[in-house]
């Protein structure tokens, strides 16, 4: 067995798939501190169906930014932003990443179709607009003729779909639907996500370019792109206090979810400010970044769960 090959854990990029199970988390959380019960076989449905869908629209972007040349001129991928590059090296994979794909979404179907026959007829509609939209994003996303990303809509639907569209599918599993808190909670966890998605369009800026992959920051510049970041992070922050302050019970203890941003943000700025125009700096401030992604992730859904027993 070849030992360089790459692995199905690099070839669906595991460590990315935090993105979706966070907001999934937190959604179902939420909708028990509405309800007061948790429906757990829901849960477990809909883990699967949101781990199925972003395994499938990680494979296949990476397949189509290869097929499109992003990948294969990009000289600054990492392991914190971008593609995996695994087809780059490996073009006789190819086939079966689209078998990973594939299977992702048909597992996401399977899961869906268990959960439909679980939850109130009133959500039955929503869990299939849903699971139809995040298929559609899942390939079309960068795949011809619609490339999305490609297109400067990515930033948007990647916010849309690890935010609004993450937590209402987490919500409606528990039977919940456009609650006040659940819609006070839907930008959070892209907002998040959607930060690790521009510091990685500003390392790869130049492939990005080439190839006319035209995201904000090849649209905009990367010092746009950095108060953007700066931006996005402040209305993150302030989203977090406003769902604390006047829609939960107890919620000054999700208020300790920011405590990362106090301590890493400074960092990431430090870091980012300066050195915009470098990627080998910049990816020092996507390791940061990530580390906050997570870090934040974690202790939202801790201090959720610590609301939820108050």
């Amino acid at each position: 067995m070849d030992s360089n090959r790459p692995g199905l854990i690099k070839m669906v990029r595991a460590p990315f798939l935090s993105s979706i199970i966070s907001p999934l988390i937190a959604g179902t959380l939420l909708a028990v501190l509405i309800t007061g019960s948790l429906e757990l076989v829901n849960f477990i449905f809909v883990l699967i169906m949101g781990i199925c869908l972003h395994i499938a629209t990680n494979v296949y972007n990476d397949i189509y930014d290869t097929k499109q040349g992003t990948d294969k001129i990009n000289v600054n991928r990492n392991e914190f932003s971008g593609g995996s590059g695994v087809l780059v090296n490996h073009p006789d994979l190819f086939p079966k990443m689209f078998s990973l794909a594939r299977w992702g979404l048909i597992g996401a179907l399977l899961a869906t179709i268990v959960l439909f026959f679980m939850i109130n007829d009133e959500f039955q509609i929503y869990l299939i607009l849903l699971l139809l939209l995040s298929a559609f994003f899942s390939k079309y996303y960068t795949a011809a003729p619609v490339k999305l990303a490609y297109r400067g809509w990515g930033e948007f639907f990647v916010w849309l779909a690890f935010g609004p569209m993450a937590i209402l599918v987490a919500t409606v599993s528990q039977n919940v639907g456009f609650h006040n808190i659940i819609c006070a909670a839907m930008p959070i966890t892209g907002i998040s996500t959607l930060s690790i998605l521009l510091i990685g369009q500003m390392i790869d800026f130049d492939a990005d370019k080439a190839s006319g992959k035209w995201g904000v920051a090849v649209r905009l510049g990367n010092k746009t792109t950095t108060y953007i970041y700066v931006i996005v992070q402040i209305l993150l922050c302030l989203n977090i206090i406003i769902l604390s302050i006047i829609y939960l019970k107890n919620g000054w203890l999700v208020l300790i979810s920011l405590v990362p941003y106090m301590i890493l943000l400074p960092k990431i700025l430090k870091i980012l400010i300066p050195n915009y125009n470098q990627p080998e700096f910049l990816k020092s401030a996507a390791k940061l970044n990530v580390l906050l992604h997570l870090s934040f992730s974690l202790l939202f859904i801790l201090t959720l769960i610590f609301t939820n027993i108050m």
